[in-house]
């Protein structure tokens, strides 16, 4: 029998590792094996190895390299960030501003704040998934020492003025919070010097990016002090300890600066492919709405939502039919709760539930796209169709 063709849509959850990044990183996982901590040559040739992806990554975003934190991924850069940057400077404040759309582990690590003392003001957003520059400086008081909002949203793609942001903290004459960005799905997209968006902390994760899963980093100026969220062997200065995945990190910093590279292309060539995917769909079936910003957003994303169709449904028909998209962010693709962020933005439960994500890649074509519109117009007309009779 013959394979079924597979089409995957689903670059925002994860991508494939790049050829050049294997290639980096396999002499770390068969010959260049020692322990970094370790004194004899096969760990300082790990170290060595560690301290060379730092750098790389430094200068891919604009920092210096003692700046730079690995860590196990984006949720445990995020958690860091947050908890660990609060923690560290409560004795200026316990305020703390996000917007209602950040990913959910951002906002989780603020209900653990809460918890603890801490104050949260979540910031709304426009029915593009925009926050308010307005509701943000109303919103910063003399206690706010940690403001997070998010480069590039995972679920609609929406991108946040970052540099606005940053030059309303920085002007404020109430506070001087510490700005944190999760950039997980702007890396490889968006320019993500820091210096240049003048933000002070930065989460980067190397499965967005053509890199190896279970890997990421925490850009923090050097001038914030934050606390560990994870002790005991004292890597990463103290401030991230276990021992380094050295094949991981090599493979993060190689992902980096090829996506980082190829940005420019790459982004114009997706920007296109979802624009003809998105006028195709709205003009081939009906009841179909756009989620989100089209002109503030990512170029590979794409949030549809199709009325009397439930998400889920059409993600598993589409499934038989060899095509990998998602209902959202696959982190949270076990609750039976609407998407937050969906709802942040003005969707109704119903309408929430009817959406689904394509999410376009390095490998996606033109051709592809055509018979994803092909099946993704059937598979419409089969649910409704079923819908009906069962009614």
């Amino acid at each position: 029998m013959k394979a079924k063709k597979r089409i995957y849509l689903d670059n925002a959850s994860t991508t494939p590792v790049m050829p050049g990044v294997f290639a980096a990183m396999l002499p770390y996982l068969t010959k260049i094996y020692g322990n970094p901590s370790s004194l004899h040559e096969e760990g300082r040739l790990a170290k060595r190895a560690i301290e060379g992806a730092r750098m790389a990554i430094s200068r891919v975003i604009g920092s210096v390299a003692e700046e730079i934190i690995f860590t196990s991924g984006g949720t445990e850069s995020d958690n860091l960030a947050i908890l660990g940057l609060a923690r560290a400077n409560k004795n200026k404040g316990n305020h703390i501003i996000v917007s209602s759309i950040e990913h959910k582990v951002v906002l989780d690590a603020c209900l653990k704040l809460i918890k603890e003392g801490f104050e949260v003001t979540y910031l709304d957003v426009n029915k593009s998934g925009v926050i308010s520059l307005d509701h943000l400086k109303s919103s910063l008081r003399a206690d706010t020492i940690l403001v997070s909002i998010m480069y590039a949203n995972n679920e609609i793609g929406t991108i946040q003025p970052i540099n606005e942001i940053s030059k309303l903290l920085k002007s404020s004459t109430i506070c001087q919070p510490i700005f944190h960005t999760d950039a997980c799905q702007a890396a490889g997209a968006l320019a993500i010097n820091v210096k240049k968006l003048g933000i002070d902390a930065m989460t980067i994760s190397a499965s967005k990016i053509h890199g190896p899963k279970g890997i990421g980093c925490l850009y923090l100026n050097k001038n914030y002090l934050v606390e560990p969220i994870i002790v005991g062997g004292g890597q990463e200065n103290g401030l991230r300890s276990g021992t380094e995945n050295v094949a991981s990190i090599v493979g993060l910093a190689e992902a980096l600066n090829i996506a980082d590279s190829n940005k420019e292309n790459e982004s114009v060539r997706l920007t296109q492919l979802r624009n003809y995917f998105i006028t195709k769909v709205l003009k081939k079936i009906k009841g179909v709405s756009l989620n989100g910003s089209l002109r503030s957003r990512l170029p590979n994303n794409i949030n549809i939502s199709i009325t009397r169709v439930e998400g889920e449904s059409l993600v598993l028909l589409l499934d038989e039919e060899g095509i990998a998209c998602s209902t959202g962010s696959a982190c949270d693709s076990e609750s039976l709760k609407p998407s937050h962020v969906l709802t942040s933005i003005g969707l109704s439960d119903e309408s929430a539930h009817c959406s689904i994500r394509f999410t376009l890649g390095e490998e996606t074509k033109k051709s592809d796209l055509n018979y994803v519109i092909n099946k993704l117009s059937k598979s419409v007309d089969f649910i409704r169709k079923m819908s009906a009779i069962k009614s």
